[in-house]
Parts: structure tokens; sequence; C-alpha cells
């Protein structure tokens, strides 16, 4: 398992050893012991699956307000999606810097996006999969999404008219969000 570190601070990228033969392959996808030796200490405590059938989709850019926040570990296991994760820490030396990383299922990478951020991901291709680790519960009264297209953060999503859910199409902006992550 080989860790990169990326420019927005906290955010990193997996990369399982994959080990392969004529029968297929295999790969560990979280060893708490191995994100230990990397300084990463998680609790996960719930397992989420998505399914998105059309090209062009993107879900986010959502979160949980404290003291429900979550820490993501984020695969994508059939399809193509550019995986996005936005700094929302009042404080942090990469407030409002966000980095999107292409998680595929032939690279196999996932992206560890931590308390604090916001997340989302456009689907890059037709029936995507995306499974993802959290370390606390989903909490309706804490439950939080920002504008896709917020140009105070300015994501650059690579598509003109997305697939967008009510929720995601309704958004506020981050300025009239109540976020309350602190660095």
């Amino acid at each position: 398992m080989n860790i990169v570190k990326t420019d927005v601070k906290d955010v990193i990228i997996i990369e399982p050893k994959v080990y392969g033969d004529h029968r297929g392959w295999f790969m560990e996808t979280y060893t708490k012991v191995k994100f230990r030796e990397f300084g990463v200490e998680i609790d996960f405590i719930q397992d989420n699956h998505s399914f998105s059938a059309q090209k062009g989709t993107i879900r986010g850019l959502h979160f949980q307000l404290n003291p429900k926040a979550q820490t993501k570990l984020v695969r994508c296991t059939k399809g193509k999606i550019l995986d996005v994760a936005v700094d929302l820490r009042e404080g942090s030396p990469t407030y409002k810097q966000w980095i999107a990383v292409e998680l595929t299922e032939e690279n196999k990478k996932q992206l560890l996006v931590p308390k604090g951020f916001a997340h989302g991901f456009l689907t890059l291709t037709n029936d995507v999969e995306v499974q993802y680790k959290v370390d606390e519960y989903y909490s309706t009264e804490n439950d939080r999404s920002i504008r896709f297209d917020d140009p105070e953060i300015g994501v650059v999503w690579g598509v003109d008219s997305p697939v967008l859910s009510e929720k995601d199409l309704n958004a506020p902006s981050l300025k009239e969000s109540d976020i309350n992550f602190k660095y």
C-alpha cells in the first residue's frame, strides 16, 4: 500500500498493492495497522455504496456538520469518477482549496477525505459504482451540501450540463451555509 500526500492539507491518495495472476486479482483496500503506520488512525464504522446510471452525474458537494462530521475513504469499483474534496476548515492553510482525483475500477486508487471537507464526484462513464467507508453514522440534522459550482470555491468539473439531484441543484453557496469547521 502506498500513501501519496496531496497539495491540500490532510487529503491523501491511497494506492493499494494489487496481486494478480491468471485467475484475476486481489488487494487489501483497508488495513487498520497499515494506515496507522502512515499516521492515519480512523475508526471506520459504516460502508456506503452508490450507483449512478448516467455519465455526467455530479453528487455533491456533501458533508456533515460537527459533531457528526465524517472522514470518508472513497473508491470507484465500477466505471470512472472525478473525485473532489474541498477544505472547509476555517483557518486551514488550504481553506477553500480543492483537489480532484480520477478514481477508476482500473487504477483502484482511493481518496481519504478528512472531517471538515466537502466531498463530491462526477461520473466520467455510465453505470458507475462508488464505495466508501465513514467514521460517523449518517445524521439527517447535520447533513449539508454546498453548490457544486460555487464560484468562491471554483471546482473545475469539466461538464456543462451535469445530472443533479434536487438537493444538489438547490444547495446553498458557501457564504449562505452554516459550516462550523475550524482548523
